[in-house]
Protein backbone atom coordinates (compact mmCIF):
# COMPACT_ATOMS: atom_id res chain seq x y z
CA UNK A 1 0.00 0.00 0.00
CA UNK A 2 1.46 3.36 -0.94
CA UNK A 3 1.49 6.35 1.42
CA UNK A 4 -1.32 8.37 -0.22
CA UNK A 5 -3.70 5.38 0.00
CA UNK A 6 -2.79 4.89 3.65
CA UNK A 7 -3.56 8.53 4.38
CA UNK A 8 -6.92 8.34 2.67
CA UNK A 9 -8.05 5.52 4.99
CA UNK A 10 -7.19 7.41 8.17
CA UNK A 11 -10.27 8.66 10.03
CA UNK A 12 -10.98 12.36 9.82
CA UNK A 13 -9.21 14.30 12.56
CA UNK A 14 -12.42 15.38 14.28
CA UNK A 15 -13.77 11.82 14.44
CA UNK A 16 -10.39 10.54 15.55
CA UNK A 17 -10.21 13.16 18.34
CA UNK A 18 -13.73 12.30 19.50
CA UNK A 19 -12.77 8.64 19.78
CA UNK A 20 -9.33 9.24 21.31
CA UNK A 21 -10.68 11.63 23.97
CA UNK A 22 -13.75 9.62 24.93
CA UNK A 23 -12.25 8.72 28.37
CA UNK A 24 -11.22 12.35 28.96
CA UNK A 25 -14.71 13.54 28.08
CA UNK A 26 -16.23 10.96 30.44
CA UNK A 27 -13.95 12.18 33.23
CA UNK A 28 -15.11 15.78 32.75
CA UNK A 29 -18.75 14.73 32.59
CA UNK A 30 -18.31 12.84 35.86
CA UNK A 31 -16.47 15.77 37.47
CA UNK A 32 -19.22 18.23 36.58
CA UNK A 33 -22.06 15.75 37.06
CA UNK A 34 -22.23 16.38 40.80
CA UNK A 35 -23.39 19.96 40.26
CA UNK A 36 -27.16 20.29 40.60
CA UNK A 37 -27.97 22.91 37.97
CA UNK A 38 -31.55 23.13 39.20
CA UNK A 39 -30.37 24.86 42.40
CA UNK A 40 -28.79 28.29 42.70
CA UNK A 41 -25.88 26.91 44.74
CA UNK A 42 -25.20 24.02 42.38
CA UNK A 43 -25.43 26.18 39.29
CA UNK A 44 -23.17 28.84 40.83
CA UNK A 45 -20.58 26.17 41.68
CA UNK A 46 -20.81 24.83 38.10
CA UNK A 47 -20.22 28.30 36.61
CA UNK A 48 -17.44 29.06 39.10
CA UNK A 49 -15.63 25.88 38.11
CA UNK A 50 -15.83 26.86 34.45
CA UNK A 51 -14.62 30.35 35.28
CA UNK A 52 -11.44 28.88 36.77
CA UNK A 53 -10.27 27.81 33.31
CA UNK A 54 -12.40 29.03 30.41
CA UNK A 55 -11.30 32.70 30.37
CA UNK A 56 -7.62 31.72 30.62
CA UNK A 57 -7.97 29.11 27.87
CA UNK A 58 -9.72 31.57 25.56
CA UNK A 59 -6.97 34.13 26.15
CA UNK A 60 -4.17 31.62 25.67
CA UNK A 61 -5.60 29.97 22.54
CA UNK A 62 -6.45 33.16 20.65
CA UNK A 63 -9.17 31.17 18.81
CA UNK A 64 -10.10 34.00 16.44
CA UNK A 65 -6.67 33.51 14.84
CA UNK A 66 -7.59 29.90 14.11
CA UNK A 67 -11.18 30.42 13.05
CA UNK A 68 -12.14 33.94 11.99
CA UNK A 69 -15.38 35.25 13.44
CA UNK A 70 -15.02 33.14 16.58
CA UNK A 71 -16.90 34.48 19.60
CA UNK A 72 -15.78 33.68 23.13
CA UNK A 73 -17.92 32.93 26.16
CA UNK A 74 -15.80 34.36 28.97
CA UNK A 75 -17.82 37.58 29.02
CA UNK A 76 -21.13 35.71 29.24
CA UNK A 77 -19.71 33.56 32.04
CA UNK A 78 -18.57 36.63 34.00
CA UNK A 79 -21.98 38.24 33.43
CA UNK A 80 -23.82 35.19 34.79
CA UNK A 81 -21.59 35.01 37.86
CA UNK A 82 -22.02 38.75 38.52
CA UNK A 83 -25.80 38.34 38.30
CA UNK A 84 -25.52 35.55 40.87
CA UNK A 85 -23.44 37.87 43.11
CA UNK A 86 -20.30 35.78 42.70
CA UNK A 87 -16.86 37.13 41.84
CA UNK A 88 -14.69 35.48 39.25
CA UNK A 89 -12.43 32.92 40.93
CA UNK A 90 -8.67 32.82 40.68
CA UNK A 91 -7.63 31.00 37.53
CA UNK A 92 -6.44 27.41 37.75
CA UNK A 93 -3.16 26.42 36.12
CA UNK A 94 -3.50 25.62 32.43
CA UNK A 95 -0.96 23.22 30.90
CA UNK A 96 -1.84 23.28 27.21
CA UNK A 97 1.26 22.40 25.18
CA UNK A 98 2.63 25.03 22.81
CA UNK A 99 2.08 24.88 19.09
CA UNK A 100 -0.71 25.28 16.58
CA UNK A 101 -1.74 21.61 16.61
CA UNK A 102 -2.24 21.70 20.39
CA UNK A 103 -4.24 24.92 20.04
CA UNK A 104 -6.54 23.17 17.57
CA UNK A 105 -6.99 20.26 19.97
CA UNK A 106 -7.86 22.64 22.79
CA UNK A 107 -10.24 24.57 20.54
CA UNK A 108 -11.98 21.31 19.61
CA UNK A 109 -12.72 20.72 23.32
CA UNK A 110 -13.66 24.33 24.03
CA UNK A 111 -16.10 24.49 21.13
CA UNK A 112 -17.43 20.99 21.76
CA UNK A 113 -18.41 22.13 25.24
CA UNK A 114 -20.90 24.51 23.65
CA UNK A 115 -22.85 21.47 22.47
CA UNK A 116 -23.00 20.13 26.00
CA UNK A 117 -23.95 23.55 27.30
CA UNK A 118 -27.01 23.63 25.08
CA UNK A 119 -28.18 20.36 26.62
CA UNK A 120 -27.38 21.46 30.18
CA UNK A 121 -29.20 24.78 29.72
CA UNK A 122 -32.48 22.86 29.88
CA UNK A 123 -31.71 21.97 33.51
CA UNK A 124 -31.28 25.57 34.64
CA UNK A 125 -34.37 27.23 36.14
CA UNK A 126 -35.62 30.25 34.18
CA UNK A 127 -34.96 32.62 37.10
CA UNK A 128 -31.20 31.99 36.92
CA UNK A 129 -28.93 33.72 34.38
CA UNK A 130 -27.97 31.59 31.39
CA UNK A 131 -25.94 33.73 29.00
CA UNK A 132 -22.99 31.31 29.22
CA UNK A 133 -24.93 28.14 28.44
CA UNK A 134 -27.01 29.98 25.83
CA UNK A 135 -23.84 30.94 23.89
CA UNK A 136 -24.25 28.08 21.44
CA UNK A 137 -23.04 27.68 17.87
CA UNK A 138 -24.84 29.33 15.02
CA UNK A 139 -26.40 26.82 12.61
CA UNK A 140 -23.65 24.93 10.79
CA UNK A 141 -20.84 26.48 12.83
CA UNK A 142 -19.80 23.25 14.61
CA UNK A 143 -19.79 21.31 11.32
CA UNK A 144 -17.73 24.08 9.71
CA UNK A 145 -15.21 23.92 12.55
CA UNK A 146 -14.92 20.14 12.17
CA UNK A 147 -14.48 20.51 8.40
CA UNK A 148 -11.73 23.07 8.98
CA UNK A 149 -10.06 20.77 11.50
CA UNK A 150 -10.32 17.80 9.14
CA UNK A 151 -8.68 19.79 6.34
CA UNK A 152 -5.61 20.61 8.42
CA UNK A 153 -2.33 18.82 7.98
CA UNK A 154 -1.20 18.89 11.62
CA UNK A 155 0.36 16.40 14.00
CA UNK A 156 -2.34 14.22 15.54
CA UNK A 157 -0.37 13.47 18.69
CA UNK A 158 0.12 17.19 19.37
CA UNK A 159 -3.55 17.85 18.64
CA UNK A 160 -4.54 15.09 21.03
CA UNK A 161 -2.19 16.48 23.70
CA UNK A 162 -3.91 19.88 23.45
CA UNK A 163 -7.35 18.32 23.69
CA UNK A 164 -6.41 16.13 26.65
CA UNK A 165 -4.78 19.04 28.49
CA UNK A 166 -7.96 21.08 28.06
CA UNK A 167 -10.17 18.28 29.32
CA UNK A 168 -7.80 17.84 32.28
CA UNK A 169 -7.95 21.55 33.12
CA UNK A 170 -11.74 21.46 33.23
CA UNK A 171 -11.83 18.23 35.27
CA UNK A 172 -9.35 19.67 37.76
CA UNK A 173 -11.22 22.98 38.04
CA UNK A 174 -14.43 21.15 38.90
CA UNK A 175 -12.86 19.40 41.86
CA UNK A 176 -11.42 22.56 43.49
CA UNK A 177 -13.28 23.50 46.67
CA UNK A 178 -15.35 26.65 46.23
Amino acid sequence: MNAPAALSTAPALGAWLRSATRPDHAQVDAAFGHHDLATRAGYTAFLTAHARVLPAIETRLRPAELTPGWQGRAGALAEDLATLGTALPAPSPIAIPPGEAARWGALYVLEGSRLGGAVLAKSVPPDLPSAFLAATHAPGQWRALLARLDALDIDRDETLAGARATFAAFASASTVAA
